[in-house]
C-alpha cells in the first residue's frame, strides 16, 4: 500500500483519490487486472456519493496517471460503469523482488483486510446479511480521510494493537498521536488529531496516556482495539500491564550500572517521513514532566524491601537483639486486620511501633471517612478494620475513556478519595457529561470541555495542593456549572457550545447596574436625611425587593409560555390530524373517469390519457394556427378535425409499431404525443421564420449591426436570432388568435365539443 501511495501521480491527490487507488488495487484480478465497477458502488467503498465520486473522484484518478479508466454513460450521461486498471499493479508483475509484484492469494488477503476495515455491507439475493467494516457505515464530508487513516494505522499496529508513534519533536498542544496520523495522511497536525478525534468518537482508536509512580503523565499510547481483538488479545489488558510496568519501581545495582559510552540498545525503525521512531514508546511526551527519580510506591502499597547483597543504610534488619526496625514500619496498616501484608520492616522484627506512639489515622471525608481507634495500654498494636469503601479505592483513573479525558485534570485528588466517594464522583461526572452532550451541536467535545472546567477552576483555587476536601471540592464546586445569567449555556460567564463571553450575561450585568443607579436615586429623593449606613441598608432592602417582583415576573412569563407552546402544539397536532383525514379521503375516492375506487380521484390509465388528450390539443393547435384562416370558422373546424384524427391514428400507429397494445399503450401513447408536439413546433417555427414579417424584422437587425461596425458575422448571426424571435412571437400570436376564434364560434352557435 505504501508503495502505491507514494507513486508520483498522487503526490497532490485527495484524500478520496489515494483510497480509491487501493480499493481498486484490492479488487484487481490477477489475471487480467481490468477491474469492472460501477461509480456508486466505488463511492460506497469510499464513504461517498455517487455524483461526487462521478465528478471528483473519477477525474482525479485520470489526472493522477496512476490508474487509467474508461467510463460507460448511464441514461442521464453520468459516469455508471468503470474500467480500471491499476498500471503499477500491471507494470510490477513478472517483476522479481517488487513490492507490488503480488500473488493471487496477497491479492485475496489485501482484499479480506480492506473489507474488514471499510466494506459498505451488502444484502445477498438469498436474504444473507454481510456486515459493514469497522469504519464501512462512515459517510459524507471526511468519510474518505478517515477510512484511509484508520487502514494505514491497522496497518501500523502490533498484535497488541499498539500503533508504533512517529519520533522527534512534536506539536506539544497536538500530541505523538496526532502527529503519527499526520505523518501517515500527509497533512498537518491540526489535521491529524481532528481524524484522530473522530476516529476516537467511534471508538475505533484509544489514546492511553501512562502515568508513573508520582502520579505524573509520562508515555502515552495509541491502540487500534480491532487488531488486539484479532489476535486475541484485549487492550485494556495490555494497558494494565503496561501501567504495571510503568509504577514498578526499579532499584539499581551499582555493579551493573551502564557506563559512559554504552548505549540504548532500543531499536528503531523510519516511520513515514523518515524520522526515526523508537519500536518501544520509552520517551516521554514533549508536553509532560519527565521522572527525574525512582518511581515510589503510591499511598498504602505494601512495602517488602528489596534483597540485597549489601547493607544500605535504612535497610530493616532481621531479627534479634531487639534492634531498631525501618522508619515507617507498621505506619501503614492494611484493611481487615491483614497487618502481616502490610507490615513494614523485616518479617521478623517485633510488633511494637518504633518511636512508641499510636499511628495517627488520616482524615477521610464522606460517608465512610469515620475509624474506630482501637488500642490498649501495652497491649500489642491491632489493625483497624477499614471498611468498605476504604478496600474498594483506586488509584489510576476509570478505564472509561471519556472519564479519563475529563477528570484528567484532577487526577491527584482522584487518587485521595476514598472508594465510596470515587463512586459518588464517577456517576456525578456521567450525569455531568450527559447534560453536557445534550446542550452542545457536537456531543463528542463534552469530556474535553470538562476537563477545562476542572483546570480553570483548579487554577482559581490555586492547585491542587490548596484543596482540603477534595470529595467536596469535587461535588460541589468542579464538577458544577456555574450560571452567571438565565442562559443554559452560560458557565462563568461564558458560552458552552462556542467558547465566547456570553451575550446574556453583559445585558444583565447592564441591567443591574442601571436598575441599582435609579433604586438608589429614588432613595435619595424620598430619604434625603439618612446616614449613609442607613442609606445603604434601604438600598439592599429595595434592590432585594425588586429582585423577588423581576422573579415573580418571570415566573409568571415562563407558565404563559408554557401555556402557548402547549396551545400551539395542540393546534398543530388538530391540523395534521385534519390532513391526514383529508389526505387518506382524498386517496378513497374513486376515479372520476371509469370509477375505480381508491384512486385518489382519478387512476394511472385515465391520469396518462388526459395527458395525451392535452398532448394533441396542442399538436392540433400548433398546425391550425399555422396553415388555416383564422377568419373562416368552417375552415378552422373541419382543419381541427381532420389533423386530430391524422394525429391519434399517428399515436396509435407508433405504439403498436412498439409493440404496445391495450393498456400498455395508455402509458406510452403520451411520450409519442409529446415528440409529435415537438416536431410540430419546429415545423411551425421554420414556416413562420421565412415569413415576410421574420424577413423584414432580420433584415433590419442585419443593417442596423452591420452600421455598427461589428463586422458581416455579428450581423448575420444578430439577423438570424432575430428572426427566431420574430417566428416564436408569431406563433403565440396566431395561437392566441385561434383560441379566440374559437370561444367566439362557442358563444355564437352554442357549446360545441372540444376536441
Amino acid at each position: 500500500m505504501r508503495a502505491l501511495l507514494d507513486a508520483v501521480g498522487l503526490d497532490d491527490a485527495s484524500d478520496a483519490v489515494r483510497l480509491a487507488v487501493l480499493v481498486l488495487a484490492s479488487r484487481t484480478p490477477s489475471e487480467t487486472g481490468v477491474v469492472e465497477i460501477r461509480t456508486s458502488e466505488l463511492g460506497r467503498w469510499l464513504g461517498l456519493s455517487a455524483s461526487y465520486t462521478a465528478s471528483d473522484v473519477v477525474p482525479g484518478l485520470r489526472r493522477s496517471g496512476v490508474v487509467s479508466v474508461e467510463t460507460a454513460e448511464g441514461e442521464y450521461g453520468q459516469h455508471a460503469g468503470l474500467k480500471c486498471k491499476v498500471l503499477p499493479l500491471w507494470a510490477a508483475q513478472d517483476v522479481v523482488g517488487h513490492p507490488l509484484n503480488l500473488a493471487k492469494k496477497e491479492y485475496a488477503t489485501l482484499q479480506r483486510l480492506l473489507e474488514a476495515v471499510m466494506a459498505p455491507g451488502w444484502t445477498h439475493r438469498d436474504g444473507r446479511v454481510t456486515p459493514a467494516g469497522l469504519i464501512g457505515t462512515r459517510t459524507g464530508r471526511g468519510a474518505a480521510t478517515d477510512r484511509l487513516a484508520l487502514l494505514l494505522l491497522v496497518l501500523e499496529a502490533r498484535e497488541t494493537g499498539q500503533v508504533r508513534q512517529c519520533g522527534g519533536a512534536v506539536d506539544t498542544k497536538r500530541g505523538r498521536a496526532a502527529a503519527t496520523v499526520a505523518r501517515l495522511l500527509g497533512c498537518t497536525a491540526a489535521a491529524g488529531e481532528r481524524v484522530l478525534e473522530r476516529l476516537e468518537a467511534r471508538d475505533l482508536v484509544l489514546r492511553v496516556r501512562l502515568q508513573t509512580g508520582s502520579g505524573l503523565a509520562n508515555r502515552s499510547r495509541l491502540m487500534v482495539p480491532a487488531v488486539a481483538a484479532a489476535h486475541g488479545r484485549t487492550v485494556i489488558n495490555d494497558v494494565q500491564e503496561d501501567r504495571a510496568e510503568a509504577l514498578k519501581p526499579e532499584f539499581s545495582d551499582p555493579d551493573v550500572t551502564a557506563g559512559p559510552g554504552e548505549a540504548s540498545e532500543a531499536a528503531t525503525e523510519v516511520q513515514v517521513s523518515g524520522v526515526p521512531v523508537t519500536d518501544k514508546a520509552d520517551v516521554a511526551e514533549p508536553d509532560v514532566a519527565a521522572t527525574l527519580h525512582t518511581d515510589h510506591p503510591h499511598l498504602v502499597t505494601p512495602v517488602v524491601p528489596p534483597q540485597l547483597s549489601c547493607g544500605f543504610s535504612g535497610v530493616g534488619r532481621g531479627a534479634g537483639g531487639h534492634r531498631p526496625e525501618r522508619a515507617c514500619a507498621r505506619e501503614d496498616q492494611a484493611a481487615n486486620g491483614e497487618a502481616a501484608a502490610a507490615r513494614g520492616g523485616s518479617p521478623v522484627a517485633e510488633d511494637r511501633p518504633l518511636r512508641g506512639e499510636k499511628p495517627q489515622e488520616p482524615p477521610v471525608e464522606g460517608r465512610d471517612g469515620q475509624r474506630a481507634a482501637v488500642a490498649q495500654a501495652g497491649a500489642r498494636l491491632e489493625a483497624v478494620g477499614w471498611d468498605k469503601a476504604q478496600r474498594q479505592r483506586r488509584v489510576d483513573l476509570p478505564d472509561d475513556l471519556r472519564l479519563r479525558v475529563a477528570l484528567g485534570p484532577a487526577a491527584g485528588l482522584w487518587a485521595r478519595l476514598s472508594g465510596w466517594q470515587q463512586d459518588q464522583v464517577e456517576a456525578a461526572t456521567k450525569a455531568e457529561l450527559k447534560r453536557l452532550a445534550g446542550l452542545l451541536e457536537q456531543p463528542g467535545v463534552a469530556p474535553r470541555l470538562l476537563a477545562d472546567r476542572l483546570t480553570d477552576r483548579l487554577a482559581e483555587t490555586g492547585g491542587e495542593a490548596l484543596v482540603n476536601k477534595p470529595y467536596g471540592w469535587l461535588i460541589g464546586r468542579g464538577l458544577v456549572q456555574r450560571k452567571a445569567c438565565t442562559d443554559r449555556r452560560c458557565d462563568d460567564g461564558l458560552r458552552l457550545d462556542t467558547g465566547t463571553e456570553c451575550g446574556t450575561c453583559g445585558n444583565v450585568l447592564h441591567i443591574r447596574r442601571a436598575r441599582r443607579v435609579k433604586i438608589a436615586a429614588q432613595v435619595g429623593r424620598e430619604l434625603p436625611g439618612l446616614s449613609e449606613g442607613k442609606r445603604r441598608r434601604v438600598l439592599e432592602e429595595r434592590l432585594r425587593e425588586d429582585m423577588w417582583l423581576d422573579a415573580a415576573q418571570a415566573e409568571r412569563r415562563r407558565e404563559r409560555a408554557e401555556a402557548e407552546v402547549s396551545r400551539r402544539r395542540s393546534v398543530a397536532e388538530e391540523r395534521r390530524r385534519e390532513l391526514q383525514a383529508a389526505e387518506l379521503e382524498r386517496q378513497s375516492a374513486p376515479c372520476v373517469e371509469c370509477g375505480l375506487p381508491e384512486s385518489a380521484g382519478l387512476c394511472p390509465p385515465c391520469t396518462y390519457r388526459r395527458r395525451t388528450d392535452e398532448l394533441v390539443r396542442e399538436a392540433v393547435d400548433l398546425v391550425v394556427a399555422v396553415r388555416a384562416d383564422l377568419n373562416a370558422p368552417d375552415q378552422v373546424a373541419a382543419l381541427t378535425e381532420r389533423c386530430e384524427a391524422d394525429t391519434r391514428a399517428l399515436i396509435a400507429k407508433m405504439c403498436r409499431r412498439a409493440g404496445h397494445d391495450g393498456v400498455l399503450a395508455a402509458f406510452t401513447a403520451p411520450e409519442v404525443a409529446e415528440r409529435i408536439r415537438d416536431k410540430r413546433r419546429a415545423s411551425a417555427h421554420r414556416r413562420l421564420a421565412a415569413s415576410e414579417e421574420a424577413e423584414a424584422e432580420a433584415d433590419a437587425v442585419y443593417g442596423t449591426v452591420l452600421r455598427s461596425s461589428r463586422g458581416a458575422q455579428a450581423a448575420e448571426a444578430a439577423a438570424e436570432d432575430a428572426r427566431r424571435r420574430t417566428a416564436e412571437y408569431l406563433l403565440r400570436q396566431k395561437v392566441g388568435q385561434l383560441q379566440a376564434a374559437r370561444a367566439r364560434a362557442a358563444a355564437g352557435r352554442g357549446p360545441r365539443p372540444r376536441p
